[in-house]
């Protein structure tokens, strides 16, 4: 389907729906035996308004995030109306997105929040919930709780990760705290692990090699 066409469709449904179940009564009351026939526009007309409520725009979002368009994306977000009325989950991936936006503009609250609404949703895609506790972890960092970014973090690795990327990301953030508390065996262990992912991504390439550093300082 064309994607001009489709997007039409999906902001519409409402307006379409009404349209379409109005034209069911009118196949009911002016065609004879029309009640037989008007069964189709009726069904049509339920689904879209179902499709909108447990649905909404969602099925576009992954055209704009994999465009990089991120403001296309926040206006998408914006037009759901009722989030909790969203099937889990096409929920859960929403408050995702959301924390995902608000991390962007470092509002951790609204951030911490999405995710937790995110997780209580149901996250069903493999590694996705590993991915929620790796960002708790990050904002629990940012505002010094290193207890709590600790074992978000550490949750989140048990959990699962969906790349190596995020895994060697993860594992250096363990380290780094444990580094903080002079736990050196622990921050080396960590480390050896961030190594082992082999990761690609050039900022965590990089993070690994500064990190390097500090490990070839470290007595033991």
């Amino acid at each position: 389907m064309n994607i001009n066409i489709r997007r039409f469709i999906v902001f519409n449904r409402l307006i379409l729906a009404i349209a379409v179940i109005a034209l069911g009564f009118l196949i009911g009351f002016k065609v004879s035996h029309g009640w037989w026939m008007a069964w189709l526009p009726f069904l049509i007309g339920i689904l879209m308004v179902v499709a909108h409520f447990l649905i909404g725009p969602m099925s576009l979002i992954q055209s704009y995030v994999e465009s990089g368009d991120l403001e296309g994306a926040q206006n998408l977000l914006a037009k759901v109306k009722f989030p909790n009325l969203l099937y889990k989950p096409v929920r859960s991936s929403y408050y995702m997105l959301q924390a995902n936006m608000s991390t962007m503009t470092d509002d951790l609250d609204k951030a911490e929040s999405d995710l937790k609404k995110s997780l209580e949703a149901g996250i069903t895609e493999k590694g996705f919930e590993g991915t929620a506790y790796l960002q708790l972890g990050a904002i629990a960092q940012k505002r010094g709780n290193t207890k709590e970014a600790y074992e978000q973090i550490r949750k989140a690795v048990k959990l699962g990760l969906p790349d190596k990327d995020n895994e060697a990301s993860a594992y250096l953030q363990l380290s780094s705290i444990c580094m903080q508390r002079r736990d050196f065996r622990a921050s080396k262990q960590y480390f050896a692990k961030a190594k082992s992912c082999k990761a690609t991504n050039v900022q965590v390439v990089d993070q690994i090699k500064e990190m390097q550093k500090y490990i070839a300082r470290m007595p033991g």
